[in-house]
């Protein structure tokens, strides 16, 4: 099956020119000369639209184990909604317990994944249990495809590991150019104030964000990253909220260090604000790092301008308001961490566009080009370019929508954007040549998404 897309704007991270574009089977064939004749079994006119790359969202938790209970998405509800929102590629996180092996766990989120995805996905590896065997296998990891992992600084007697832990693995890292990702918050002091809250009588979701304040990410982050100095090691900070830890990022690249920074649609557009909602609101915002007071807002759109934050990720790891959220109901430490976003992400980050904050270029290489070199993806994603996968979509950049919870697709009872009025929506979404959302229908299956075995980080000096 070929496909011409023709009239449309393409848009890739280097510019933007008009062309149409060629799909044939699952690759891109060629960008053609508007007005050239070529012959395709279908075209599709896209003139005032946008031809963009897929979007990658490099940062989701489907089906992911907290607080016991689990992630509403599953791999299959979860891609479908994402792409519906234009992501044709997530790379997903396996979780390893502690007292597992490494390998045990890839293999277990295999069979979660495998058959059940939309659009494609891959997987980077969360080690809580540093010791000599698992950092044995971080080598067959990479061999099997899966070269980024990541540890926490967080979540005492879960995920949390030490600097000498940290220190450790960021040695392997650099020995195999992996790339450690960090939760950079200082954990162990965290603790202490979610104590002393609870013990004052304090057990609003609110709570979850003063405890949890920015000083303790800033002061975690630059930890990180002088560990990696010290080891050499690539670090890529996860979901970054705050001033003061883009600072320490922002210093470290100035001084030509391998630090890379993510943030999160939920840091650019909700704020401290939305946590103190009335009653238990509050609980449906509550992720970590937590919503900041909204003057950190201007400063991470200045780190995307800068490419100080070079990707916009998610972190989608959504729990259903009602029976999950409402387990912490007067304390706010037993609220499941997590937030949906994965069906808005390109939409939200379009109206940076429309605001001024960045251009059309910048908002395909943030939500697309940038994941797919970051994590070993390019040029086989992120680009609209012969050879490509044809990973396409088209958008129509005038269009408005109103994002609710009433018209997503994701698995779960409430939307983070509720009421948001948005300019921007994906009209059409092919995934490796295969259309799956077109005319406001699903046209994808179950089992059509593939396992992307990633090469390494294409950033690093």
């Amino acid at each position: 099956m070929s496909t011409l897309i023709r009239n449309g704007l393409v848009i890739n991270a280097t510019g933007s020119h008009a062309a149409d574009v060629l799909i044939s089977g699952e690759h891109i064939a060629a960008l053609v000369t508007p007005g050239f004749e070529v012959q395709a079994d279908e075209v599709i006119d896209a003139a005032g639209k946008y031809v963009i790359p897929g979007g990658i969202d490099a940062h989701t938790h489907m089906e992911m184990p907290f607080g016991g209970t689990q992630s509403a998405d599953t791999f299959e509800t979860g891609t479908t909604a994402a792409a519906w929102g234009g992501t044709t590629t997530i790379v997903d996180f396996a979780v390893q317990p502690k007292g597992s092996s490494l390998l045990s766990t890839l293999d277990k989120w295999h069979s979660k994944a495998d058959g059940n995805c939309a659009v494609d996905y891959g997987f980077h590896m969360i080690i809580s249990d540093v010791n000599d065997e698992s950092l044995k296998e971080m080598d067959s990891c990479i061999a099997a495809g899966v070269n980024s992992f990541k540890m926490f600084m967080a979540y005492p007697g879960v995920f949390y590991a030490t600097d000498g832990e940290i220190l450790r693995a960021m040695q392997k890292a650099r020995e195999t150019g992996a790339t450690i990702m960090m939760h950079a918050e200082n954990g162990i002091a965290i603790d202490q104030l979610v104590a002393q809250a609870l013990a004052s009588g304090l057990g609003d979701p609110v709570q979850h964000g003063l405890t949890r304040p920015p000083e303790l990410e800033g002061e975690a982050t630059s930890r990180a990253i002088q560990l990696a100095k010290v080891t050499g090691s690539p670090l890529y900070i996860v979901h970054l909220s705050a001033s003061q830890a883009l600072d320490a990022v922002t210093a470290a690249r100035d001084t030509g260090q391998n630090v890379f920074a993510e943030t999160c649609p939920q840091y650019l557009y909700l704020s401290l604000e939305d946590l103190a909602r009335p009653g238990f609101e509050g609980a449906k915002f509550v992720a970590s790092p937590p919503l900041r007071p909204k003057e950190h807002q201007s400063s991470l759109w200045r780190g995307l301008r800068t490419n100080d934050l070079s990707v916009v990720s998610t972190d989608h790891c959504p729990f259903c308001f009602k029976d999950q959220k409402q387990l912490g109901v007067g304390d706010f430490s037993k609220i499941p961490n997590g937030m949906p976003g994965v069906e808005h992400r390109v939409d939200l980050l379009h109206q940076g566009v429309v605001r001024g904050e960045i251009t059309r270029e910048r908002w395909v290489e943030i939500v697309s080009t940038t994941p797919a070199r970051m994590f070993g993806m390019y040029p086989r994603k992120g680009v609209i370019a012969p050879g490509a996968d044809a990973d396409v979509v088209i958008y129509d950049p005038s269009s408005t929508q109103t994002i609710s919870a009433e018209t997503h697709h994701m698995a779960v009872d409430y939307s983070a954007y509720e009421g948001f009025e948005v300019t921007g929506r994906v009209e059409t979404v092919f995934s490796r040549g295969r259309k799956v959302i077109a005319d406001g229908a699903y046209h994808g299956s179950t089992g059509h998404g593939r396992f992307v075995s990633r090469d390494l980080n294409q950033y690093l000096v």
